[in-house]
């Protein structure tokens, strides 16, 4: 069969209907890769071209109908990716060769893995992948990078001459916890008397936590979130990706998939984190504070969704990047993966030594994480 492709620059082109018809159909979607979140990214401004990351959504048609469509940005550097690769772009520098522009597909500023090849059938999607290849090839793209795609599709994307990078996250799962007292109890006894603790010393601070779905977060609730939000940023000396336009609109948008928890001290809002959740997950995306508390950072950005996934039935909690410190409180090692295609014939052989080398260290890491569960034996 003869596809129709066209590279659409927003998704506008494409329309809301087909796109999330085709995303829905998927094996394991997630909100992340719905209309709204990556329009708002988008016409926010948050995701463009301005910011670097030019979309290049790869769409093809069978007749009128989105048969296939894939993600992806011409990116002008590795900033919000979340797999890195500075050490890669240094070294084409050195060498006197331009590494960027680059091909990427992935959910900006998102580390959660999601489909990224959305067909309607294998065939499909092995024109997808043809069609990729080829544009990297048009474009002269220094490389192309698929991140976080599901296990299922790295199999293919090696066949296609895709080297696999592995990486490590930590999540939660469901156990069929009747409350969060019971998930407690299956905790190493230290753990759990930590966690306590914690809890006890924020409600002895006067904090009272409030959660709040989408649809009832008013304008004033995002305009302190993203006070807080971006108040993390400047602690940690870095510019916020995101911008309040963004966080309107998914609230807008996508309300069903939105949950904030707010923290207040003598009823004035003082901390906030942002949570978004579909039946099958729930991922833990972004916090901040106008006022330090100890432990309220762990009580609002994950004890309170906990809680939640507990109440609500969802069966995974997924932390977001790094975090060991995760592992104390319920949370597992879970491998995931990237895929990387490089033009240069030498330097895809350098990197393909590196990775290599990687991947036995991610191994152990692996093992040695797994010899250290929090639960009781």
């Amino acid at each position: 069969m003869n596809y129709r492709t066209h590279i659409a620059s927003s998704l506008a082109e494409v329309g809301q209907a087909a796109w999330d018809a085709l995303a829905a159909s998927q094996e394991r979607p997630n909100p992340f890769l719905s209309f709204a979140f990556l329009h708002a990214l988008h016409e926010s401004g948050s995701a463009s071209r301005a910011t670097g990351w030019d979309p290049h959504y790869v769409c093809l048609y069978d007749g009128e109908t989105l048969a296939a469509a894939l993600p992806l940005y011409l990116k002008w550097h590795s900033y919000g990716e979340y797999v890195f690769d500075w050490a890669w772009a240094d070294a084409y520098r050195r060498h006197g060769l331009e590494y960027y522009p680059k091909l990427l597909s992935a959910i900006p500023f998102t580390p959660v893995a999601g489909p990224r090849l959305l067909a309607r059938d294998a065939h499909a999607r092995a024109a997808l992948i043809e069609a990729l290849l080829a544009m990297q090839d048009a474009l002269q793209a220094s490389s192309t990078h698929v991140l976080y795609p599901p296990p299922e599709h790295t199999a293919l994307l090696q066949d296609a001459g895709f080297m696999l990078r592995s990486g490590v996250q930590f999540h939660w799962l469901n156990r069929g916890y009747r409350d969060f007292e019971q998930f407690l109890s299956s905790l190493d006894r230290k753990k759990a008397k930590n966690i306590r603790a914690e809890r006890r010393r924020v409600a002895e601070a006067g904090i009272e936590m409030q959660r709040i779905r989408g649809a009832d977060a008013s304008d004033e609730d995002w305009r302190f979130f993203h006070a807080c939000y971006v108040a993390t940023y400047r602690a940690h000396h870095s510019t916020p990706y995101l911008n309040l336009d963004f966080f309107r609109r998914i609230g807008r948008d996508m309300p069903g998939n939105i949950l904030l928890v707010l923290a207040r001290r003598a009823g004035r809002p003082i901390a906030a984190s942002l949570v978004i959740y579909g039946s099958d997950a729930l991922y833990g995306r972004y916090w901040g504070a106008l006022e330090y508390v100890p432990a309220l950072h762990f009580e609002a950005a994950y004890y309170q969704p906990l809680e939640f996934c507990i109440e609500q039935g969802i069966p995974v909690f997924e932390g977001g990047a790094q975090g060991e410190h995760k592992m104390a409180r319920g949370f597992l090692p879970t491998r995931t993966w990237s895929a990387h295609r490089l033009a240069h014939p030498a330097f895809a052989d350098a990197v393909e030594r590196f990775l290599a080398r990687e991947a036995g260290g991610i191994d152990s890491y692996l093992d040695e994480l797994t010899e250290r569960t929090p639960f009781r034996s």
